[in-house]
């Protein structure tokens, strides 16, 4: 190539990589950089025994969208899983994971934790009620690993169907919006 050719194509090739560091930036958002300091205020909601316990500090937090997956059983819809992707704002711009069964949140970067029910609250009868879990396991890097509790609010939709199903084992995915506050130990 003669130079003038050299620098226009090296030219090129930084603007290319430019735009594509600049394309791929957003997909790259995790869930560390998720973080808002402020926990919900629960008291507003009456849903005090939400509360994660002293010595958890809120770690960050992520918006869901999906559905709550119901099986009809022949008398009444039970429970499946919910299948939800979880993002960075409450604008639904940047994924930073997914949700589901048992319950699990999983990050992009592999990252995991899986959690159990501790308390219930249902401000909203329109809605699945709020939740806190305690973490049972993690699992791979990141900072779900760190994650002791997880505290579901401010939930929209997800309630089971009223009317009953077509035939047994049908499935109803009955769309859902929710927070999801991640806390973790003090000293870490």
């Amino acid at each position: 190539m003669k130079p003038s050719h050299t620098k226009l194509f090296s030219s090129l090739i930084r603007a290319a990589l430019l735009c594509m560091g600049l394309w791929l930036a957003p997909a790259s958002v995790s869930f560390a950089q998720a973080v808002n300091n402020q926990a919900p205020d629960l008291s507003a909601s009456l849903c005090d025994s939400l509360e994660a316990p002293q010595g958890n500090k809120l770690a960050f937090r992520a918006y869901a969208v999906g559905a709550q997956l119901y099986r009809w059983n022949g008398t009444s819809w039970v429970f499946v899983e919910p299948v939800a992707t979880l993002y960075a704002d409450p604008n639904h711009h940047v994924k930073v994971g997914v949700h589901y069964a048992g319950p699990t949140w999983e990050a992009n970067n592999g990252g995991k934790v899986v959690a159990t029910r501790v308390e219930g609250c249902s401000p909203d009868p329109t809605a699945i009620p709020w939740l806190l879990l305690k973490t049972t396991s993690t699992d791979g890097p990141g900072i779900l690993s760190l994650v002791t509790y997880i505290q579901r609010v401010n939930t929209k939709g997800g309630l089971a169907p009223t009317a009953p199903g077509a035939s047994i084992g049908a499935v109803a995915e009955v769309p859902y919006s929710a927070e999801y506050y991640f806390y973790r130990a003090k000293n870490y």
